[in-house]
């Protein structure tokens, strides 16, 4: 007999809660995609493949959406990113398919991609594909810059350990689910 996992009992129960639409206010929305933005400029300066890419995009658009949340970047001269204007048409529309955020967060432990919708530019959708690729937050080497090499090393193995208990843990949560059970 197959078990049902605690997520999708979780998810299910807040799908069917009776919440009002509630929107932020949108100079919050505002705020959020320029602290977006500025966490991935950080993350890109650190490459310079990276940046040399985006720079040959100046210009160009990309409007990514999952649900009802939406942002579209513009690439710069100087091969970072910038919050394009609401009326920018966008030359490349990307947009996660996946509507449950706890599979989301399940394929993202995993380690997988998420399923997207790719409408627009080949060679532009090419770029963003390598960006995700190749790109990478050192985030104990940021953190090293403010604690010490000892403690952020310390607290990145604790992170890593962290972060394989909850791979495992969610691995054994969608062996059980009915979705994945063994017929």
């Amino acid at each position: 007999m197959a078990t049902q996992s605690p997520f999708s009992l979780l998810e299910g129960f807040l799908q069917n809660l009776p919440l009002p639409n509630l929107q932020p206010p949108v100079w919050a929305v505002d705020e959020v995609q320029r602290r977006i933005v500025l966490l991935l400029n950080h993350i890109l300066i650190q490459e310079n493949e990276a940046t040399a890419r985006l720079a040959r995009q100046k210009g160009r658009v990309v409007h990514m959406q999952w649900r009802s949340i939406a942002i579209k970047l513009i690439a710069t001269p100087a091969g970072l990113l910038d919050v394009a204007p609401a009326e920018a048409k966008a030359d490349l529309v990307l947009a996660v398919t996946e509507e449950s955020p706890f599979a989301l967060a399940q394929a993202a432990l995993r380690g997988d991609k998420p399923t997207v919708r790719i409408e627009g530019d080949v060679q532009l959708a090419a770029e963003v594909n390598w960006l995700a690729d190749h790109v990478r937050w050192d985030m104990e080497e940021d953190l090293s810059r403010v604690i010490g090499d000892a403690p952020a090393y310390a607290l990145g193995q604790a992170a890593r350990g962290m972060a394989t208990a909850l791979r495992q843990f969610m691995g054994v949560a969608a062996a059980t689910s009915p979705t994945k059970a063994q017929t």
